[in-house]
């Protein structure tokens, strides 16, 4: 069964890290990757949400904002997802994303199509 783990935490405490400890973070995701890639379908990094955009269509006519559509104090920073056999699976594998001890991490299941 396919899961999204969406990682939220405050993009602030991530802009300015001394090398060190970005590196050392970097670190520690790679190791969860490595660790996790039986599991692992995809998943990747978001840049700020200043540089992203919210789009409406409202009576057909469309509008863009800048940024995330609230205002909050974890952004969505990046996800996973993971092909687990059960919700538990994904739960166990989310508590070992290194965002998750600052942060949290949202447990979705995939919606299937037949």
């Amino acid at each position: 069964m396919e899961f999204l783990l969406l990682i939220y935490g405050d993009e602030k405490d991530y802009i300015g890290l001394p090398k060190e400890e970005s590196e050392a973070v970097q670190k520690e995701y790679w190791a969860f990757g490595q660790k996790n890639a039986a599991a692992i379908k995809g998943g990747n990094a978001l840049v700020s949400v200043n540089d992203g955009k919210t789009v409406r269509v409202r009576g057909g006519k469309t509008t863009t904002t800048d940024g995330p559509f609230a205002e909050t104090k974890e952004q969505l920073g990046g996800y996973y997802l993971v092909d687990v056999p059960t919700i538990q699976d994904a739960i166990a594998v989310a508590a070992q994303i290194p965002g998750a001890r600052d942060g949290s991490v949202e447990v979705r299941p995939i919606m299937k199509f037949s």
